[in-house]
């Protein structure tokens, strides 16, 4: 398996012992498979074909000045949970089973995205710890507040027809459920337990008025959506701080912002500073007039050590019931490097992984370079900055976006 990862990026694994053990509706079923984005773990048999219905919230729309805007975001999940759950209703399904296991269990998927964004307008790095706190706190949030407006509905509309028998049904919530995976594990087990919020009243509130829905969080990829709202894709750190966006409109150019505003309001956002990131391929690790607070604040995805991709992933499987949509990002992969990256995934309880990403020599070869020098030398050769026609060839064509001397830009 490491070895078809390693050459392919594939196989996507999904941990049975979690799935299982961990899952709400366990009475009914066994979690066979994940879906193709790893973020759904529902049982499947010959009555039933697992359906999920998905929505994710804009997470950097939801933090301030002084943190996460907890009644904001309680309001804006009550919303989404009251549309996911009419969208059981309304849908159209193509085959019975489905029809009858949306039905019967009417599982949702509110998930986030915006992650990385939230952690720039904090000022955070990924690879913290600090990152790592706050996705615990904020998925624990996002966990409390959907558990909660899922009772509400029930307590409106009904319980799920199946509600009986599962792990709700009993008092116990997605963080009691961490116990259940130890037990059956014999231990092997390093996953943190500590929680802000007063779990014990939404523990009675559960057991007593129930749920509307079997399952409430999954994390998607987001592929689309995060792009149609102009933030990061759900949980991912930053892939490239400049990158080429093609459609069938044109190419576009995308910069992060958050970086251009740091380097205006510090006089480093000129013509040299473009052409190095464009040569970098958006990455400022070679930069030398780039300070080092930035390096850390802006290291994209292969420059941030994988494990805080795992440690912050861990913290947010406490508080799902169902998986979330993790790619791995290792720049120089190798058997032991894997081997110790998914056993750790494994005993941190993961229940799923996706992608594994690598990138390729020549990228390896240009990131790696300690001169920075050489960028400006090599940019400097073409002299004007590409016009904003599109020639296909793939190189960047937006100059408004990047030339610091265009007034659109400023």
């Amino acid at each position: 398996m490491l070895g078809m990862l390693f050459e392919t990026g594939h196989p996507w694994l999904a941990f049975k012992d979690p799935c299982n053990l961990r899952y709400t509706n366990r009475h009914l079923g066994t979690v066979h498979t994940s879906n193709l984005c790893t973020e759904i773990t529902l049982h499947t048999n010959d009555q039933e074909i697992a359906v999920c219905n998905l929505g994710s919230v804009n997470l950097a729309a939801h933090v301030n000045e002084r943190g996460l805007d907890t009644d904001r975001l309680a309001k804006t999940i009550n919303t989404a949970m009251r549309m996911l759950d009419n969208v059981i209703d309304y849908n159209y399904y193509s085959v019975s089973q489905a029809r009858n296991a949306n039905m019967r269990h009417r599982p949702v998927g509110l998930g986030i995205m915006g992650f990385q964004d939230a952690l720039h307008k904090l000022r955070i790095s990924y690879a913290s710890e600090e990152a790592v706190r706050f996705a615990d706190r904020s998925m624990e949030a996002i966990s409390y507040y959907a558990i909660r407006a899922s009772t509400d509905l029930a307590k409106e509309l009904g319980r799920y027809p199946s509600f009986e028998g599962s792990l709700w049904s009993r008092g116990i919530l997605p963080i009691d459920s961490i116990a259940h995976l130890e037990e059956g594990r014999g231990g092997y087990l390093q996953l943190d337990r500590d929680s802000t919020l007063d779990w014990d009243e939404l523990r009675e509130r559960v057991r007593t008025v129930g749920m509307r829905n079997s399952n409430c969080m999954a994390i998607a990829p987001t592929a689309t959506i995060s792009n149609i709202v102009g933030v990061s894709q759900s949980i991912e750190p930053t892939y490239q701080n400049l990158f080429v966006k093609s459609n069938l409109s044109r190419e576009f150019t995308v910069v992060n912002p958050y970086l251009v505003r740091d380097l205006k309001e510090r006089d480093l956002w000129d013509p040299v500073m473009v052409n190095d990131l464009k040569y970098y391929d958006g990455s400022v690790q070679a930069i030398d007039r780039i300070p080092q607070e930035l390096k850390e604040l802006y290291a994209t995805a292969f420059e941030i050590d994988p494990r805080w991709l795992v440690e912050a992933a861990s913290r947010r499987q406490k508080w799902l019931d169902q998986a979330q949509s993790l790619n791995l990002y290792m720049r120089e992969p190798n058997g032991k490097k894997l081997d110790n990256l998914y056993k750790l995934a494994w005993v941190r309880g993961l229940k799923t992984t996706y992608y594994l990403r690598s990138l390729g020599a020549t990228h390896l070869e240009k990131s790696t370079m300690e001169d920075a020098a050489k960028a400006s030398q090599f940019n400097a050769v073409g002299g004007d900055y590409p016009s904003d026609k599109g020639n296909g060839s793939g190189e960047i064509n937006a100059c408004s976006v990047l030339n610091p001397e265009c007034e659109a830009c400023q």
